[in-house]
C-alpha cells in the first residue's frame, strides 16, 4: 500500500529560474534524472498492473497462439483470431468451436497432452484505440498472456455471468453458445508481459497484482476525449504550454496523447533556440488534483488546468500568495531533439 502523501510533495521546480512551474524531470523509464519521484509518481500515472488490466479490459479480441498438432507443422506456433471476455479475476474466457484448429490444438496439447510439447498458450491483445490519436502499430499498448487452459464445465459457479458477458460483448454468441459444438475455455495466466508502445515501458507483470488491479475508468472514452481536446482546444493547449509547462520558444506542434483518471499526457514540439531547423520534443504528464471517477469529472479537471493557464496569461490573481497553476502537479517524462 502506497503512503498517503500531501499534494505539495508532487510539485517541484526544475530550476530556480522557472519560478512557480511545478515540473519534475524524469527519463523515459520513469527513473528520476533531477529528483527522486518514487514517492509520488504513482499518484500521477497508472501503474503497470493497471495499464495491463486496462488493455485486457478494453480489448475484446486478440491472437491466440497454440502449439500446432497438424501434420507437417507439429510443435510449431499457430496463431488464430479469437474473441474473449474477462472473468472476475481478469482471466480471458473464450467461446470456441470444437472444429476450430486452435481448439483441436488445445484439446490435444494443453488439456490431454503427454508433456512432449508445451501445454501453454499465449493470448496477444493490443489496444487499437479506435485508430485515433495518431497512434498505430507499435505505438499502441499491448499485452501477452501466457496461460494454462481449462475447459469450463456447464455447471461452473460463474457460468451464468460469463454467458451474460459474452452475449453483451459479442452479438453472435447467443446463436452458438448452446450448441454442443461450442464450449467455454478459461485461460489462467502464468506470465503476463506488457508493452506500453514503441520505445517505452515494457515489463513482466505480476499475475496476482494484475488480478487485483482496476482498469482505468476512462479507458473506453479516453480516445474521444483526446480527439476533442486536440480538435477544439488548441488555443488553450498553447496557453498551457507557455504558462504551465514553461515552453518559451515557438511551438511547432502540441497535442494531447492520452487521458486517464489520474491526468493527461501532452507532447510538445518546438524550436530549440533560434535555429528553425533544430526541434525538440518533450512529453509532459499533467496530473489531476484528484483521481476522477467519471467522464464529467475528467472534463472538469482538464478545464481547470486550462482556466489557470488563462488566468496566468491575463495576470489574474485571487489575492493569495499562490500563482495560478502553481499547484498543478506536472512532470516532464521524456525529451528528444532532432536537427
Amino acid at each position: 500500500v502506497q503512503p498517503s502523501l500531501p499534494m505539495l510533495s508532487m510539485v517541484q521546480s526544475t530550476e530556480a529560474k522557472t519560478g512557480p512551474l511545478s515540473v519534475v524531470e524524469v527519463n523515459v523509464n520513469g527513473e528520476a534524472a533531477t529528483a527522486k519521484p518514487e514517492d509520488y509518481l504513482w499518484q500521477l500515472r497508472l501503474n503497470v498492473f493497471e495499464k495491463a488490466k486496462t488493455v485486457a479490459t478494453v480489448c475484446t479480441s486478440g491472437t491466440l497462439c497454440t502449439v500446432s498438432n497438424h501434420e507437417g507443422i507439429e510443435g510449431s506456433p499457430f496463431g488464430s483470431f479469437v474473441d474473449y471476455v474477462l472473468d472476475n479475476d481478469g482471466n480471458p474466457v473464450l467461446l470456441m468451436n470444437e472444429m476450430s484448429m486452435h481448439t483441436m490444438n488445445i484439446e490435444k496439447n494443453a488439456l490431454n497432452g503427454d508433456g512432449s510439447v508445451s501445454g501453454l498458450v499465449t493470448l496477444f491483445v493490443q489496444n487499437d484505440g479506435g485508430n485515433s490519436n495518431g497512434k498505430k502499430g507499435q505505438d499502441l499498448g499491448r499485452c501477452s498472456f501466457t496461460c494454462k487452459v481449462e475447459k469450463i464445465p456447464s455447471d461452473a459457479e460463474d457460468m451464468d455471468v460469463l454467458r451474460m458477458r459474452y452475449s453483451l460483448t459479442h452479438a453472435y454468441a447467443d446463436q452458438v453458445m448452446d450448441s454442443p459444438k461450442f464450449a467455454f475455455y478459461r485461460l489462467i495466466p502464468e506470465k503476463i508481459y506488457y508493452v506500453g508502445g514503441f520505445g517505452v515501458l515494457a515489463k513482466w507483470v505480476d499475475v496476482e497484482d494484475y488480478k487485483t488491479a482496476a482498469p482505468d475508468i476512462l479507458a473506453r472514452e479516453a480516445n474521444d476525449i483526446v480527439k476533442k481536446l486536440n480538435r477544439e482546444y488548441m488555443e488553450d493547449l498553447q496557453l498551457m504550454a507557455r504558462h504551465l509547462l514553461g515552453v518559451s520558444t515557438e511551438i511547432e506542434e502540441i497535442r494531447v496523447t492520452n487521458v486517464d483518471r489520474l491526468g493527461m499526457d501532452v507532447r510538445v514540439t518546438c524550436q530549440q533556440g533560434t535555429r528553425r531547423n533544430k526541434l525538440s520534443t518533450d512529453e509532459f504528464r499533467i496530473g489531476f488534483r484528484i483521481p476522477v471517477i467519471s467522464i464529467e469529472d475528467a472534463k472538469s479537471e482538464v478545464l481547470k488546468v486550462f482556466q489557470e493557464a488563462w488566468e496566468k496569461d491575463k495576470h489574474i490573481t485571487w489575492g493569495d500568495e499562490e500563482e495560478p497553476g502553481s499547484q498543478i502537479p506536472i512532470m516532464k517524462i521524456a525529451a528528444d531533439s532532432l536537427e
